[in-house]
C-alpha cells in the first residue's frame, strides 16, 4: 500500500533544495530511483509506499514526519510578529532600562498565581495558542513582581512561578517557530528555577531546552542535557514521589527521541524500554505537584512513543510488536488476535509496514482526541485477502476526516490512513466506538 499526500511532491523538492542535492545525488544516497523522484516532484506521481519514503527520508537527512508534513502550530507569517506576540516578547525581553519590578500589591495571591499559570499551560496542551498569548504578558509581569517580594518566605515561590511562566512563554515561542527567542525564555527560566523553592522546575526547563534544540536540529546537545538532568533527578532520590518519577521519565524519553532522530535506534530503544518498567511505579507512588504543569508519564503514554518511534524509524516489526494487544487500562482485556501474528499467519507480511503505522495513527488518535484510557487493538478478517485493524475505546466521540493546511499542526492521522487502507470507518458501541481501516493482501491460490 502507498502514502498519499498531494503536497508531497513539493515538499520533496523544498528538502532537497535545502540539502543542496540534485535529484540524482537523493537518488543514489536514497536509493530510490530518480525516475521516482522526478515523478513525485513534478506531481506526476502522487504517492508511495511507505519503505521508500522511509529511504528517501533518510537520503534527506530528516525525519519522516518532516517528509509527510509537520509544520509549526502557527503559521509562520507576519501576524506572529503582531502586536500580541510583540507584548510577549517584551514580556520575556524587558526593554533596555526598564524599570525593576514592584514588590506584589498587598493581598496578590501566590496560590491564584499559580492556578492562573496552570490555566495557562492547560489551554497550551489543547493547542489554544491565541488565548495562552493574551494573558502570558500579565502572567510575567505579576510573576516577576512575586519573586522580588520583600517577603523572604515568598520569594522562593514567586521565583517558581516566575520559572514556570517563563517555561510556559518559551514552549509558546516553539510553536510560533521562533526557537532562539524560546531558549531565551527558557534560560531566564532556568535561572529563576535555580533561585526557586521547586527541585523539580529546573530539570522541567531543562526537558524544555531539549525539546527546542530538537527542533533546530542541535541533537547532540540536545540528548546530553537530556540525560545529565535524568541523572541528577535520580542521583537526588526524587524518583521516589511521582512527581519526580514523572520529570525522569520525561527526560529519559526526550533523550530516546534525540538518539532515535541521531541514527541510534538500538539505544533509543533500550532507553525507552526502562523508561516504560519505570512508569509502572507512578500510581504506588505519592504526588504533589499540580498535575497539569507535571509532565504525562505512564506506562500507555510510554508504549505509544516506543510505537511511534518504531515506525517513524523503519522498524514496523517491532512496532507491531509492541502495538499488539496494547492494553492502556487495567480493565482493558488485550488483543486475542496480534496484528503481527495476524498478518504472518496469514502470509501477508508484506502489509506489516502499512499496519504498523495505521495501528500507531488509530491509537495515537484515540488517546489524543477521545481523551480514552481504555483502548486495545483487535483484528479480523472479513475475506480471504483482507485484514482489518481495529481501535476500540471508551469514548462516544466520533473522529473527524479533515483536510489539514498547511499551519496545521495535526489532522494528518485520518488522511494517512485513508490513503494506506483499501477501506476504513467507524462502529458505534454501547459503550464507546471502534475506528478500523482494511488492508488487502495479494489473492491466494
Amino acid at each position: 500500500m502507498a502514502a498519499s499526500n498531494q503536497d508531497l511532491g513539493r515538499t520533496l523538492r523544498r528538502l532537497r533544495r535545502l540539502a543542496s542535492l540534485t535529484q540524482e545525488e537523493l537518488a543514489e544516497r536514497s536509493g530510490v530511483s530518480v525516475d521516482v523522484i522526478r515523478q513525485l516532484e513534478q506531481g506526476r506521481k502522487h504517492s508511495a509506499r511507505l519503505p521508500t519514503l522511509h529511504a528517501l527520508a533518510g537520503g534527506l537527512g530528516v525525519e519522516l514526519t518532516t517528509l509527510l508534513g509537520d509544520p509549526p502550530a502557527v503559521s509562520d507569517t507576519g501576524e506572529n510578529d503582531g502586536p500580541r506576540f510583540v507584548a510577549v516578547r517584551r514580556a520575556i525581553m524587558p526593554a533596555l532600562w526598564s524599570p525593576e519590578p514592584e514588590p506584589p500589591e498587598p493581598g496578590s495571591s501566590l496560590d491564584r498565581l499559580r492556578e492562573r499559570i496552570a490555566d495557562g499551560w492547560t489551554h497550551y496542551h489543547a493547542a489554544e495558542f491565541d488565548t495562552v498569548m493574551k494573558v502570558l504578558p500579565d502572567l510575567i509581569s505579576d510573576a516577576r513582581a512575586a519573586a522580588a517580594s520583600g517577603d523572604a518566605d515568598d520569594r522562593g515561590p514567586g521565583f517558581a512561578a516566575l520559572g514556570k511562566a517563563l517555561q510556559l512563554a518559551g514552549h509558546v515561542a516553539v510553536r510560533m517557530g521562533k526557537t532562539d527567542l524560546a531558549l531565551t525564555s527558557l534560560e531566564r527560566a532556568a535561572d529563576a528555577a535555580e533561585r526557586s523553592c521547586d527541585p523539580l522546575l529546573l530539570p522541567m526547563v531543562v526537558n524544555s531546552t531539549a525539546w527546542t534544540y530538537q527542533r533546530q536540529g542541535r541533537l547532540e546537545d540536545a540528548l546530553s542535557i537530556a540525560l545529565r538532568a535524568a541523572g541528577d533527578v535520580a542521583d537526588a532520590g526524587r524518583t521516589a514521589t511521582a512527581d519526580g518519577l514523572k520529570v525522569w521519565g520525561a527526560l529519559t524519553m526526550s533523550a530516546a527521541t534525540s538518539a532515535a532522530r541521531s541514527g541510534d535506534y538500538e539505544r533509543a530503544a533500550a532507553m525507552m524500554a526502562a523508561a516504560e518498567k519505570e512508569a509502572a511505579r507512578v500510581p504506588k507512588l505519592p504526588e504533589s505537584g499540580d498535575n497539569r504543569m507535571v509532565s504525562v508519564f505512564s506506562p500507555s503514554s510510554v508504549r505509544i512513543e516506543r510505537v511511534r518511534l518504531a515506525v517513524q524509524y523503519g522498524h514496523p516489526r517491532e512496532a507491531l510488536e509492541l502495538a499488539e494487544g496494547m492494553r492502556l487500562s487495567k480493565d482493558t482485556p488485550p488483543s486475542r488476535r496480534p496484528v503481527r501474528a495476524a498478518l504472518a499467519a496469514r502470509g501477508m507480511e508484506e502489509l506489516t509496514d502499512d499496519g504498523a503505522l495505521i495501528v500507531s495513527e488509530l491509537v495515537s488518535n484515540a488517546v489524543r482526541h477521545a481523551r480514552s484510557h481504555a483502548i486495545r487493538v483487535t483484528v479480523t478478517r472479513p475475506g480471504p485477502s483482507r485484514v482489518r485493524i481495529g481501535v476500540v475505546d471508551k469514548s462516544t466521540r466520533l473522529p473527524e476526516l479533515g483536510e489539514p493546511r498547511d499551519e496545521d499542526e495535526g489532522g494528518r492521522g485520518l488522511p494517512l490512513v485513508r490513503a494506506l487502507a483499501r477501506d476504513w470507518g467507524t462502529d458505534s458501541l454501547p459503550w464507546g466506538k471502534r475506528v478500523w481501516a482494511e488492508l488487502c493482501g495479494r489473492e491466494r491460490g
